[in-house]
């Protein structure tokens, strides 16, 4: 199992294999489970489903390299990535359950192909989001990476966003909100995420994880995505698929949480939301 490690409060640092500083934060009690976020999310976002989660184990969240609190030491490989996410549950206490979101899901999958069971116990993905049409994929991961390399801070989140179908109020109101100006910040970090997805096909990888995994979508989701979803579970030993009713791509914490006490296990009690 798991080790149970009290953890330390406040902000803390892995050190990965490059020496890049990697940011992260533990709490609650009982297993480690680690939280790897998806494309301009940091650490912080992670919080609310934290709360859900920390009765039943002992959350782990933190910064991709390059965002939040955590170095950014070049050149930057996915390598690199993994390596980070390693380190990561090694401070938790290895093996760890692992939960990836978007980018991060599809990130979570390639660590768990390579570290194996040693490093990951049980992995969920929520939402990989592989499958794509290819030319549309190519379009965006071409546009994105020449707005961060020659656009001002925020343009390439900006069209990130539009062309991944957040209606035009909606993306004008968060250029307008308090966060925009931390995205602004670490949307360079989108390259990353596309390195991440590679070509944007189902990764042969995914044959490769030797530990249990549930494969996760929302039932409101982009069209692509429950196919990917389909085609993962396919090629993964030991998968199981569930569909969450009511949930987009950005899925409600209480809608997860559950679902993840269930799969990765817990012999505590559900403790009453405020």
């Amino acid at each position: 199992m798991p080790a149970q490690n009290e953890p330390r409060r406040g902000v803390n640092f892995a050190s990965s294999s490059d020496g890049t500083r990697i940011a992260f934060e533990g709490t609650g009690q009982g297993p480690a489970l680690v939280i790897v976020g998806g494309a301009l999310s940091h650490r912080r976002g992670g919080k609310p489903l934290v709360s859900e989660l920390q009765h039943h184990f002992t959350v782990y969240i933190y910064d991709r390299r390059g965002r939040g609190d955590s170095g950014d030491n070049q050149p930057y490989a996915v390598d690199r990535e993994i390596e980070d996410l390693g380190a990561v549950i090694d401070q938790a206490g290895a093996p760890a359950f692992v939960y990836g979101v978007s980018s991060g899901a599809a990130l979570s999958l390639q660590a768990a192909a390579k570290l194996g069971p040693q490093k990951v116990l049980k992995l969920a993905l929520y939402e990989p989001p592989y499958g794509q049409d290819q030319r549309e994929y190519s379009e965006q991961k071409e546009r994105t990476n020449q707005l961060v390399r020659t656009g001002k801070p925020g343009e390439a989140a900006k069209f990130f966003l539009s062309a991944i179908g957040m209606p035009p109020p909606a993306l004008e109101a968060m250029t307008r909100s308090p966060e925009w100006e931390g995205i602004q910040k670490l949307d360079f970090t989108l390259t990353y995420d596309y390195a991440v997805l590679g070509d944007g096909a189902v990764p042969d990888a995914a044959k490769a994880i030797s530990v249990p995994t549930l494969v996760i979508n929302g039932e409101k989701t982009l069209d692509f995505i429950p196919r990917a979803a389909d085609r993962l579970a396919e090629l993964i030993p030991n998968a199981q698929r569930e569909t969450l009713p009511g949930q987009a791509h950005q899925a409600e914490p209480k809608a997860v949480a559950p679902v993840l006490v269930r799969f990765f296990g817990d012999s505590g009690k559900v403790a009453p939301s405020n």
